[in-house]
């Protein structure tokens, strides 16, 4: 069995991780909306494509960069370590509203200079009735904002700061690189016809796909010159050598395909940098790193032996460490479900490829290396998720497991067993099928091949629902009836199970509509107003179909929502079943009036207990409740 060396870090990465978590309130930084409001103003007259594109181009070349102390991997989110941008297109409200509290937010705060506050208060009046969350409430029914207020429907988080969960086509842009990438979108603007209006649509998508690579390039040759001008005044050798190198690297991949297992990490890591530069969406993952990276490792590791696994696994955690790096500022209401600004970029190891048609297991070296450098690291960055498979070897496992011992909640398990047959059910092909990796926290989509319509725009909390169903319709928090119906709990007129179901369907299914309503709303205003050029160019087929992953242009553009809860749901209904409706234990009364005073007072506890510990509970394979 192999045996992984979980309890060594080099010097640099210590100081490095000690510096990054040792930042209780990280700063705000306010470049990005300056830039973004100065070429908004200015381009007022162009397409919102070619806006944005110009005006991520002018953020690049504008925007402060850096290169820590000996880092391996380099690149800046913002203008300070672990400082968040303020993306002023998707939402001003908030900031206006809690700019001079920020700094005093439990599990979220952030530290705002006076000088920040007099640039936010300068830029965000000019964003009002323009942003996103604003074209959306415009557009919101008086039903859909009431359920909104409540809290049943969530679906601010994708309103104020858009969404992401996917993973980009990191294997095309490291075989082509961003000059074949361009030459990739000439081609297709040498096929369009300006009198289909579908063509002239799309001319302007490709035009800022072109401006954006060009602006993507002409970044990593500014971190070039950077790192040549340290090297300049660099006292010690070994450093100079490194900046020297980093230089190199640059100058290549700002052009051309990586050739090395350094420069192919440093190209992926610009463009996990820049999407999340573009884009404010949180779960942009990396895909099968172990995968589209390997080739490089062995060849630089195995073969050629000009790196060792020592320094390889060095790079992988200042690459994890930059991960790090990478903030986001939400607002209070968001920041509650979201303390501590997670980004949730995942990296998928293990798995299965499809070779001439057969399932083949595919760890390989790097599989392992990524593993153990997790462990060795144990950062909430990135999220580590390994493929299991029934032919999985003993030995991979059990290096899993050792990680799982560290106690950091990682990595995470995602079956083949079960996701590859789902996912050919949905008419995948069995080649992507294979190819899925794990995005944001749970998900899993095809990484480049996804649009991220995939996880929904809104969040139904199933308990209220459940709640609603109990009490003819009434929401329990807020007091309203969206839905009112005849049975309820605390008139003791249910005559049996079957007919809680039956309200239970009747409200989830009124909810889940207008969940869909909201969802059109948030999705048409993202797709109409906040166009991700770079993330749509490294997405199958956005180019060929000239279109942007929200407007279709992904090869697979599920959409589905998100439900919160359902162990929650699946829990209570198996308890108030079997103790309410086949024991009698409790009746109909007693409960609601626990419900009502929130089971406070000795009384009720004891009832809590018993509706806890005197029923099954959801997951455990018993499908009393799990088929409820």
């Amino acid at each position: 069995m192999t045996t992984l060396k979980l309890d060594t870090l080099s010097d640099r990465i210590k100081a490095h991780k000690n510096a990054l978590v040792h930042i209780v309130k990280p700063p705000v930084c306010t470049e990005r909306a300056q830039h973004y409001t100065e070429m908004y103003q200015q381009h007022l007259d162009k397409p919102i494509p070619v806006r944005r594109a110009l005006a991520l181009a002018h953020h690049l070349a504008n925007r402060t960069i850096w290169i820590k102390h000996d880092e391996l991997i380099i690149g800046n989110q913002a203008s300070e370590v672990r400082a968040a941008p303020i993306f002023p297109e998707y939402t001003v409200s908030w900031i206006e509203k809690e700019i001079d509290d920020l700094a005093d937010r439990p599990g979220a705060g952030f530290a705002v200079s006076e000088e920040n506050k007099r640039v936010l208060h300068e830029v965000c009046p000019w964003w009002r009735g323009q942003t996103v969350q604003d074209r959306c409430y415009g557009m919101f029914t008086d039903e859909q904002k009431g359920l909104l207020a409540t809290g049943i429907i969530k679906a601010e988080g994708n309103m104020t700061s858009g969404d992401a969960h996917l993973a980009v086509n990191f294997p095309l842009l490291l075989e082509k690189g961003l000059d074949g990438l361009r030459e990739k979108v000439a081609e297709r603007r040498s096929r369009i016809n300006l009198t289909v209006l579908e063509d002239l649509h799309g001319e302007q998508f490709l035009k800022a796909i072109d401006i954006v690579l060009a602006a993507v390039s002409e970044h990593i040759e500014r971190f070039a010159a950077l790192a040549r001008e340290m090297a300049a005044t660099e006292t010690r050798e070994s450093r100079r050598d490194e900046l020297l190198t980093i230089a190199e690297n640059c100058d290549l991949i700002a052009h051309q395909p990586p050739q090395t297992f350094w420069q192919a990490l440093q190209l992926c890591y610009f463009i996990q940098l820049i999407l999340q530069i573009e884009s404010n969406g949180h779960s942009v993952s990396f895909g099968r790193m172990d995968q589209y990276l390997y080739p490089y490792y062995r060849r630089d590791v195995e073969l050629n032996q000009t790196l060792d696994r020592e320094h390889a696994i060095e790079m992988l955690h200042s690459c994890w460490l930059k991960l790090l790096e990478v903030n986001k500022i939400r607002s209070g209401s968001h920041s509650k479900a979201s303390a501590g600004s997670p980004l949730y970029q995942n990296v998928t190891i293990g798995g299965q490829n499809l070779v001439d048609g057969q399932p083949m297991d595919a760890v390989n070296p790097l599989s392992y290396a990524i593993l153990e450098s997790c462990g060795r690291l144990r950062s909430t960055q990135p999220n580590l998720s390994v493929r299991y498979h029934a032919g999985m070897s003993n030995d991979f496992l059990d290096a899993c497991v050792q990680v799982i011992r560290c106690g950091f909640g990682m990595p995470a398990f995602n079956n083949d067993e079960i996701v590859i047959p789902e996912f050919i059910k949905l008419g995948i092909e069995p080649q992507d099928a294979y190819d899925y990796a794990a995005i944001g926290c749970i998900e899993t989509a095809v990484g480049g091949k996804w649009g991220y319509r995939c996880t929904g725009m809104s969040f139904i909390n199933f308990a209220r629902v459940m709640l609603a169903a109990l009490e003819g319709g009434r929401d329990a928090t807020s007091g309203k009836v969206f839905l009112p119906q005849e049975k309820a709990l605390s008139a003791g007129n249910f005559n049996n199970f079957d007919e809680v179901m039956d309200a239970w369907d009747t409200q989830i299914r009124y909810y889940t509509r207008k969940s869909i309503e909201i969802e059109y709303v948030v999705d048409t205003m993202l797709e109409e107003n906040v166009h991700d050029i770079l993330c749509s160019a490294l997405v199958d087929d956005c180019i060929e179909r000239a279109k942007s992953i929200k407007q279709g242009g992904a090869k697979y553009d599920w959409v589905s929502g998100l439900q919160v809860g359902i162990a929650n749901l699946g829990n209570s209904l198996a308890a108030v079943k079997k103790l309410v409706f086949e024991q009698g234990a409790i009746g109909q009364q007693q409960l609601a009036a626990a419900l009502a005073d929130d089971f406070d007072g000795l009384t009720h506890e004891q009832l809590r207990q018993r509706l806890i510990n005197g029923a099954p509970k959801y997951g455990n394979d018993d499908d009393t409740v799990d088929t409820l």
